[in-house]
C-alpha cells in the first residue's frame, strides 16, 4: 500500500530540533565505509559513531513493550539523490515534493510504503548521511516522524503479517522526486521473534471492586468476568496501549470501572473531541428556550459576512444544521493537510472566528458531502456564546452540568475567551457515561426531561454517509456505526475523540460504555477502541 503522509503542525518543534541535531553530527562526522548503504537495527538508541557491533541486533522478541530503532547510513545526503533524480528542479522545488520513501517487507512480502513528506526538514536533508531515529519508542510515542511511519505501516497490513511466531522484517529507502522513486540508498533487514499477543492467566487479575456514584447506583446485572480480566491484562501487557478508562452502565446502573495508567474515578480527561458533541447538546437546549430559532437558521443572522474575506451568497445560505452534520459550504477539511481550512491552520491564529469565515467557499467537495470540519463546530459554539443569556459556559453548567451532577471539569478556550467546542473538554469518564445515560434515556435524568425528546430523535437521524466507510453515518455531531457479534448488528451512537476516546450509546441495548484513553495522533487509536468493543467489552455484558 501507499501513502504520502501529512507531517502535523505540532511536530514542528520536533522536527526542528531534530533538524539542529542531524546537522551537527552530520557536518562532524562520516558513516563508517563498511556501514554505507546499510540500515541496522537497535534496541535503543545507538551513538553510531562509538559504537560497536554487538550494539546492534542480528534478532529481536518484538513484544509490546519492545522498542525499536533504526540506524541507516547513506553514501550522500538525501538532497543531493535528489537532484540526482530531478536536475531541473531547484533544491526549493525538491524539498517540497520529494523526500525520502520507506518501504517495509515482512517474509519478502511487501507491506507498506510511504513517502515521507515534511520531514526531516530541509537543513537536515542538505547535510544529513546518518538516519539514527526510533520506529518504536514506548516511552515518547509520537515524539519522531519514523514512528508515525511505523504506526501507519501497522495500521497498513503491518498489524495483520507481524502475527506471533517468527518473521523476517526488512526495510529499504529510497529518495523520491514526486511519485519517481530513485535506487535503494540504504537496506537491511531483522529476524523477529514476535510475541506480541500475551496469554492472560484470569486468575492473576482481579476486577475494581464497583461502587455507587452520584446519580449513578451499582448493577448487579452477571457478566463474563473473564472477558474483562482477559481485556485488563492486555492493556496491562500494552497490547492495548494508553487507555485511561473503561467504564460500563447497563440499564443505567454502573456494571464495570475500571482505570489504568495513573488514571482514576477523580481524574479529568482529556477527550478530545468527544466535546464537539455537547455543542450539538447546547444547541438544542437553545432552541428549546427561544435563543436560537433552529437548525435552518441561516449564519447571515450572527455575523456580517460581507466583512470577511472571500464573501460569496452561499456563506449566507450556511445553516447550523450544516455546522451540525459538517456538510458546510467552506473549505476547511481536517483529513486533508493542505485544506485551508484545516484546523491546524486555524490553531495558531489569534481569532479562530475570523480565519473560520474568511475562508473560502469550497471548489473540491461536493454539496452534499460530509467532511470533517473542527474550526466549524468552534464557530456554533461562538453562535451559542453571543445567543445565550451569559455566555456559554454559564449556559452549559446551569442547564446541563448541575442537573447532572457534573461539579468537575475543564474547558479549553478560543483566543476570545470563549469555550472551545472544538474539543478538549476533561470530564470524569462517570461523567461523560452519564452524558451518555442521558441521551440514552431519550433526554431524561432522574425523572426530568433535561433534553427534549425530539432533539435526541433529531441528533441521532443518519443525515450523511461517512465517505469510505461502509454502514456508518453522522448525525447532529454524533457518529453512528455497527458492532457485529457473533453475527448480530448492534447499532450504536457515539461520540469520539483524538486518542481513542469514545462515548457508545447503544441503540437497542442498555448498554452505555465509556472508554477514555491518550494515545493522541497514533494510528492504532480509534481501531483499538473499536476491537476492544467488538472482542471484549460487548461479549462480555449481552446477555
Amino acid at each position: 500500500m501507499f501513502s504520502r503522509p501529512f507531517i502535523p503542525a505540532f511536530l514542528l518543534v520536533l522536527l526542528l530540533l531534530t533538524a539542529f541535531q542531524s546537522i551537527s553530527v552530520a557536518q562532524t562526522s562520516q558513516p563508517p565505509q563498511h556501514n554505507k548503504g546499510r540500515i541496522l537495527f537497535s534496541a535503543s538508541s545507538v551513538n553510531w559513531r562509538t559504537a560497536t557491533p554487538d550494539a546492534y541486533l542480528q534478532q529481536y522478541e518484538l513484544t509490546n513493550n519492545s522498542n525499536l530503532y533504526i540506524t541507516a547510513f547513506v553514501d550522500q545526503p538525501l538532497t543531493k539523490h535528489m537532484q540526482q533524480l530531478a536536475p531541473a528542479l531547484s533544491v526549493d522545488s525538491l524539498h517540497r515534493t520529494s523526500g525520502y520513501r520507506f518501504t517495509l517487507y515482512v517474509d519478502n512480502k511487501k507491506i507498506y510504503t510511504s513517502d515521507i513528506m515534511g520531514a526531516p526538514l530541509p537543513a537536515v536533508r542538505d547535510t544529513e548521511t546518518v538516519l539514527n531515529k526510533p520506529l518504536i519508542d514506548n516511552g515518547r510515542e509520537g515524539a519522531w516522524w519514523t514512528q508515525f511511519f511505523w504506526g501507519r505501516f501497522l495500521a497498513n497490513g503491518g498489524d495483520n503479517a507481524l502475527t506471533d511466531g517468527r518473521h523476517l522484517l526488512k526495510m529499504e529507502i529510497r529518495p523520491h522526486v514526486h511519485d519517481v522513486a530513485g535506487e535503494i540508498i540504504a537496506a537491511g533487514e531483522l529476524a523477529l521473534q514476535v510475541n506480541r499477543k500475551p496469554v492472560i492467566d484470569v486468575s492473576r487479575v482481579t476486577l475494581n471492586p464497583v461502587k455507587p456514584y452520584p446519580g449513578i447506583d451499582v448493577s448487579t446485572a452477571p457478566f463474563d468476568q473473564n472477558k474483562i480480566k482477559t481485556l485488563k491484562g492486555k492493556i496491562a501487557l500494552n497490547e492495548f496501549k494508553r487507555i485511561n478508562g473503561i467504564v460500563v452502565l447497563k440499564n443505567g446502573k454502573l456494571l464495570i470501572e475500571e482505570y489504568f495508567n495513573g488514571s482514576g474515578r477523580d481524574s479529568l480527561h482529556d477527550s478530545r473531541s468527544v466535546g464537539k458533541s455537547f455543542a450539538s447538546t447546547m444547541t438544542g437546549l437553545a432552541i428549546r428556550d427561544g435563543y436560537l430559532k433552529g437548525v435552518q437558521q441561516p449564519l447571515k443572522d450572527f455575523y456580517q459576512l460581507s466583512s470577511y474575506a472571500h464573501f460569496s451568497p452561499d456563506k449566507e445560505s450556511v445553516t447550523l444544521k450544516d455546522l451540525l452534520t459538517m456538510n458546510s459550504v467552506f473549505d476547511g477539511d481536517d483529513g486533508d493537510g493542505d485544506s485551508p481550512g484545516n484546523e491546524e491552520n486555524m490553531y495558531p491564529t489569534d481569532n479562530w472566528v475570523k480565519f473560520t469565515l474568511d475562508l473560502p467557499v469550497t471548489k473540491t467537495i461536493p454539496r452534499g458531502t460530509w467532511h470533517y470540519f473542527t474550526a466549524g463546530v468552534m464557530l456554533l459554539g461562538d453562535v451559542l456564546n453571543k445567543s445565550v443569556p451569559g455566555g456559554l459556559e454559564q449556559y452549559v453548567n446551569k442547564s446541563l452540568f448541575t442537573t447532572l451532577g457534573i461539579q468537575r471539569y475543564q474547558w479549553m478556550y478560543t483566543p476570545q475567551g470563549v469555550p472551545s467546542t472544538a474539543g478538549g473538554l476533561r470530564l470524569r469518564a462517570l461523567d461523560l457515561a452519564k452524558y451518555g445515560q442521558l441521551y440514552k434515556n431519550g433526554g431524561r435524568w432522574q425523572g426530568q426531561q433535561v433534553i427534549p425528546r425530539q432533539w435526541v430523535d433529531e441528533t441521532f437521524q443518519p443525515y450523511l454517509p461517512l465517505p469510505g466507510r461502509p454502514n456508518e453515518f453522522y448525525g447532529y455531531l454524533f457518529w453512528n456505526k455497527p458492532f457485529t457479534i457473533n453475527g448480530k448488528r448492534y447499532e450504536a451512537w457515539y461520540c469520539t475523540g483524538n486518542g481513542g476516546n469514545k462515548v457508545f450509546v447503544f441503540k437497542d441495548l442498555p448498554l452505555v460504555v465509556v472508554i477514555t484513553a491518550s494515545a493522541y495522533g497514533q494510528p492504532y487509536a480509534h481501531p483499538q477502541a473499536d476491537r476492544m468493543m467488538a472482542e471484549y467489552i460487548l461479549p462480555a455484558v449481552l446477555d
